[in-house]
């Protein structure tokens, strides 16, 4: 759901195996605003989802995107919704590029909490890592036997 504003970002650009141009990244960019647009409502709900959306790229020292807002400017989902989508884009198979061992990505998001990302929410969703791998692996499994 945060990122169904890619459906408005041509294939080539998604699909790219390698590093996106400056134009491309321009494009690519504008996905928070589009899913945001697409998720807008009037429920508590549709608040939510438009928030997370439009601000999953947001980082915790303001040099994020598309409004460059930082610390607890940013919504509280949408903090959350960035640190899953970090590791999981880390951990994860990607056309340009091979999945980070769990080690390294934590690393990573030990490095960029305080940066990137809510340092208290990298604290919690790192007491939380065991329970997370279980459910990822569970579900690795099952997307595996379809």
């Amino acid at each position: 759901m945060h990122d169904i504003g890619k459906i408005g970002i041509p294939d080539a650009i998604l699909r790219k195996p390698g590093k996106l141009d400056d134009t491309e990244w321009t494009i690519m960019k504008q996905h928070p605003e589009i899913g945001a647009n697409i998720l807008k409502g009037d429920t508590p709900l549709q608040h939510m989802a438009r928030d997370i959306a439009l601000y999953h790229h947001e980082k915790w020292d303001g040099s994020g995107y598309p409004q460059g807002l930082a610390g607890t400017q940013i919504t509280l989902a949408a903090r959350i919704v960035a640190v899953a989508d970090v590791f999981d884009a880390l951990t994860t198979v990607r056309p340009y590029k091979a999945a980070w061992p769990v080690e390294k990505a934590v690393e990573f998001m030990q490095k960029q909490a305080g940066q990137h990302f809510d340092p208290d929410l990298v604290r919690l969703f790192l007491n939380a890592l065991p329970a997370i791998l279980e459910i990822k692996e569970k579900w690795k499994e099952a997307l595996l036997a379809q």
